[in-house]
């Protein structure tokens, strides 16, 4: 398990103060909840702080640096760009960084069902993201643990997590869906991903979506991983319009429920977290098993 460090306004104030005295005499509080692999702050009205919460989250903060000024321009919604990359002293042993701050709140299954337009939005963001020229950007590695690489690279996991779980899923069942998503595999060029598009990672104002967030995972290869917040965060008529307005094929979305379902498994199997706002493990295995059967009828 990642070492974590106990990150606290205290901590945070004596890395701005030493290393930005700019910003020191602004108000700083924990962002709550304030997500699992990096820790967020709001500095003043304006800032936001974020920091690795163990060093295998550690290679994102320079990553992000580098990467979102090139790639916020051509967004659809804000992603939030880092202004200011902080360096590691004997309190904190990583890079960590400051962004502007975003107005919204995080996204909610709720919110999302009558939030008009939201399925378009989002779906326009990947469309935009996946066409943002790929020359020298980051593959899938152990920084972006290996999100938009082939889902094969979690077969052994699947099948300890199938194994532990016994009869309490359809094993069966999940080894059917898994076998599908892994027999084929993106063969177009690399497309850049988010790695992470989750209710919590989406950001809604005024009952539109305005932003995504946490870019921690990004890197390029296959687009299906990024597909997955239709069965965890969207209903049945927005998971309709969803997939309606992105131009992927089938075997696609065999991959993105392969990734649904590693999700799933891994937090009934205790080894992971539903993220906030997200459908539970139990609701993701079912949506994804009664679709993947309806494909195969």
């Amino acid at each position: 398990m990642a070492r974590r460090i106990e990150i606290d306004t205290t901590l945070v104030n004596k890395l701005i103060a030493q290393q930005f005295p700019k910003w020191s005499n602004l108000t700083l509080t924990q962002v709550i909840p304030g997500g699992w692999d990096h820790r967020t702050f709001r500095l003043g009205e304006t800032l936001s702080v974020r920091l690795p919460s163990a060093e295998c989250y550690a290679a994102q903060i320079e990553k992000e640096y580098y990467w979102l000024p090139i790639l916020e321009d051509q967004m659809p919604v804000s992603i939030a760009s880092p202004i200011a990359l902080g360096v590691p002293t004997s309190d904190f042993p990583w890079p960590w960084s400051i962004f502007q701050w975003i107005e919204g709140n995080a996204a909610t299954i709720q919110e999302i069902s009558i939030t008009k337009d939201f399925p378009d939005t989002l779906a326009s963001f990947l469309i935009v993201l996946h066409k943002c020229p790929i020359t020298d950007a980051p593959k899938p590695d152990s920084h972006n643990f290996f999100r938009g690489a082939h889902l094969s690279y979690y077969s052994k996991q699947i099948e300890r997590v199938i194994d532990s779980l016994g009869k309490q899923i359809d094993q069966a069942a999940v080894r059917d869906l898994w076998s599908t998503a892994i027999a084929s595999q993106w063969e177009q060029e690399p497309v850049w991903i988010h790695g992470d598009v989750a209710p919590g990672n989406l950001l809604l104002k005024s009952g539109k979506l305005t932003a995504v967030i946490d870019f921690g995972c990004c890197a390029i290869g296959d687009p299906s991983c990024d597909l997955t917040i239709a069965w965890t965060g969207l209903n049945k008529h927005s998971r309709r319009i969803f997939r309606d307005a992105i131009p992927l094929d089938e075997q696609t979305w065999e991959r993105a429920r392969g990734w649904a379902i590693w999700k799933a498994l891994l937090v009934l199997n205790g080894n992971a977290q539903n993220k906030a706002g997200e459908n539970s493990a139990e609701d993701v295995l079912r949506l994804v098993l009664a679709e993947h059967q309806d494909c195969r009828s």
